[in-house]
């Protein structure tokens, strides 16, 4: 056999996703802004991780505080299954 190259597996392309709250040009993320909310909570009632949606540590926090707050005064529902089935 003739001296081969191995071949290289392909490079994922791993898209930055875009920031959101930047995008939309926000800088406080309010508890009663439910609609904004709603795009970081899954379709079950949780909270999207950071990875998901492409959040700073910092904005991660302060919209994690906000759906806990609108959980709080019933504007948002609680994550399913997570209040005591039994």
């Amino acid at each position: 056999m003739a001296n081969r190259k191995p071949v290289k597996p392909e490079k994922r392309t791993s898209r930055k996703r875009k920031n959101p709250l930047d995008a939309a040009g926000i800088t406080y993320v309010d508890y009663k802004d439910v609609n904004l909310l709603r795009t970081f909570i899954s379709d079950r009632g949780k909270i999207r991780s950071r990875r998901v949606t492409g959040l700073t540590p910092q904005q991660q926090r302060e919209v994690a505080r906000a759906i806990k707050n609108a959980r709080e005064m019933a504007l948002l529902p609680y994550a399913e299954g997570s209040r005591g089935s039994h």
